[in-house]
């Protein structure tokens, strides 16, 4: 394998990496210019390991799941920081986390029950909510401040999660790289 087709999953597990960083970090009260350049590698590694795979032909579906359990075990750990330094946003955000909670565990089983593995979709509205959350978690740890980037992180996740459900529901089958809901629906009715 050339150095270069490593890079795609050298910054998916570089983002997978970072989750326990911020986590320690959160447990030894670093400076929040640490959790900032955190999460800018880690929005970065996002960005940037699809593009890298695309355009070197390497976009596998392993991949991409690989990519979903990236931002999953990232985004955890950025939670539990949150939770530990600043558990007074967790606690005003609690109802609609626990929606979120829902709905993510709810897609997963689906997922998982329907395909026998996780989906790993890719749509607009969970790009969206990936930005969203950066800025919701930076707003947080980097400034101390609960705002609106915070709860438009948690509503765009919702969105995305409902639209996640809804893909699931409508494919016949296991499918990586649905944008949207529309496109399901043409992938259903084309076979």
């Amino acid at each position: 394998m050339q150095v270069a087709t490593r890079v795609p999953l050298a910054l998916t597990v570089l983002r997978a990496l970072l989750g326990p960083v911020v986590l320690l970090q959160a447990c030894a009260g670093s400076a929040p210019g640490l959790f900032g350049a955190c999460l800018i590698a880690a929005f970065l590694s996002d960005v940037f390991d699809g593009i890298v795979a695309r355009r070197l032909g390497i976009a596998t579906a392993g991949l991409r799941r690989l990519d979903s359990l990236a931002d999953t075990v990232f985004y955890v750990a950025a939670t539990a920081a949150v939770w530990r330094l600043h558990p007074e946003v967790i606690r005003h955000h609690a109802g609609a986390l626990l929606v979120l909670l829902a709905l993510e565990l709810a897609r997963y089983a689906f997922d998982l029950r329907k395909f026998g593995r996780e989906a790993a979709y890719h749509m607009v509205s969970s790009k969206a909510w990936g930005i969203a959350l950066f800025a919701g978690f930076y707003s947080v740890l980097v400034f101390g401040q609960d705002g609106v980037a915070v709860g438009l992180a948690i509503g765009l996740g919702i969105v995305a999660d409902l639209e996640g459900l809804a893909i699931s529901a409508v494919l016949p089958s296991w499918r990586a790289d649905v944008p949207s809901i529309v496109h399901a629906l043409r992938i259903r009715a084309a076979g």
